[in-house]
């Protein structure tokens, strides 16, 4: 059994979380600059066993995409030609921020903690890949 990879796709930085070989526990991986983040996937793809790949989807409240979907479509079309043999399904992301907002406060972390952003795109991209496990 092979891995999921989650990423939480943003303009700037990317959050990307794990499971382990038997897809029982999610866990936040890194977040990397977006414009290195085919690199990153190369790398990590040919040294680790993933079998799927999911996307957060942004929303809005009332269910249309939010702007970086268009940034996100153009990812997908290089990913899918590097990358023709996994396959990807696409997450709803609605809230994942707050809620990773919210997990860094009940977890205790000073403020100052709590502003980095890198961190919040992790864990939002470990909230998604926990709510596909959990859901399917």
């Amino acid at each position: 059994m092979g891995r999921i990879l989650a990423l939480d796709y943003g303009s700037k930085r990317t959050g990307i979380a794990i499971t382990d070989e038997l897809q029982l526990i999610a866990s936040g991986l890194t977040t990397v600059a977006t414009s290195e983040l085919m690199d990153f996937l190369k790398k990590y793809i040919a040294t680790e066993k993933v079998e799927l790949v999911l996307v957060g989807e942004p929303k809005q409240k009332d269910g249309t995409h939010s702007n970086i979907e268009i940034e996100i479509q153009k990812f997908l079309k290089k990913f899918y030609k590097v990358f023709s043999d996994l396959e990807v399904k696409r997450v709803d992301e609605r809230y994942t921020s707050k809620m990773a907002f919210q997990t860094m406060i009940d977890s205790g972390l000073k403020k100052k903690q709590r502003q980095n952003k890198a961190l919040v795109d992790e864990i939002s991209a470990t909230i998604i890949l926990q709510e596909y496990l959990y859901y399917g």
